[in-house]
C-alpha cells in the first residue's frame, strides 16, 4: 500500500485508518472503470486514502466541498476548529489545508478540487462514476441531498461509500444510516461488508 501513514495521522479528519484503508482498495479496485468522486474533502484525509487508490491506475478523483465546514464544525459547535477559522471572512476555511495535503501527498495531478455544495456541481455532471463516496453534511436533507444527486452517476458495478453509519441512536447521527437503508431498499445495490462505519453498496443494475 503506498500510503504516507505520517501525513495520515498529522492530517486532520474523522476517518479511521481501517476505513481508509477499505477506500484505498476499492478505490484501486474503482478506478479501474472510470473516475471515482467523494463528497465531503475537509482537511483531505480520505482524499489520501482515496486518491492513492486513484493513482495506481493513474485515475482520477474529484473531490467536492464548498470547505466551509459542515454543520457540527461552525462556531460553538462539538467539532469546531478554531485553526481552521478564517476571522478576516468570519468562516471556517479548510480549503488552504486540504491543498497543503494534497501537493505533501503527491496528489495534484489525480485528485481535482471542486469548491461548492455538491448539487451545484451535479446540476451539469454527465460523467459516468465508478465511485461515490458520500461524507459530506450529516443532516438528514444534507445527506439525503447528496445522495439523490450523485448515486443516479454510478455505473453498473460502481460502489457507493456512505460514511459514519451508526445503527444504534446513541452512538451517533442517523442521518447517514437513513441513506443507506434507502439505497439498498431501491433496489439498485448490494451490500458488502461494513468497516467499522463505512457502509459498502455495489450497484447491481
Amino acid at each position: 500500500m503506498n500510503l504516507d501513514q505520517t501525513l495520515i495521522e498529522k492530517t486532520k479528519g474523522f476517518l479511521d485508518p481501517e476505513e481508509g484503508s477499505e477506500l484505498f482498495a476499492i478505490a484501486r479496485e474503482a478506478s479501474r472503470m472510470g473516475p471515482c468522486l467523494e463528497i465531503g474533502s475537509y482537511c483531505g484525509k480520505s482524499a489520501i486514502y482515496l486518491g492513492q487508490g486513484c493513482k495506481t491506475n493513474n485515475g482520477i478523483l474529484f473531490s467536492i466541498d464548498h470547505h466551509r465546514g459542515s454543520e457540527e464544525q461552525q462556531p460553538g459547535e462539538e467539532y469546531f476548529d478554531p485553526a481552521l477559522f478564517d476571522y478576516r471572512v468570519f468562516a471556517v476555511d479548510t480549503l488552504a489545508a486540504f491543498r497543503q495535503t494534497l501537493t505533501a501527498a503527491g496528489l495534484e495531478a489525480t485528485v481535482v478540487p471542486i469548491v461548492c455544495r455538491s448539487e451545484i456541481a451535479a446540476r451539469a455532471w454527465a460523467t459516468p462514476l465508478s465511485l461515490v463516496f458520500i461524507d459530506g453534511g450529516h443532516s438528514l436533507e444534507a445527506a439525503l441531498t447528496d445522495y439523490y444527486c450523485w448515486h443516479r452517476h454510478l455505473m453498473k458495478g460502481g460502489y457507493l461509500l456512505i460514511h459514519d453509519i451508526f445503527e444504534d441512536p446513541r452512538a451517533g447521527g442517523q442521518a447517514p444510516h437513513e441513506v443507506f437503508k434507502q439505497a439498498l431498499a431501491s433496489g439498485e445495490y448490494c451490500a458488502l461488508p461494513m468497516v467499522k462505519t463505512l457502509g459498502v453498496l455495489k450497484k447491481s443494475v
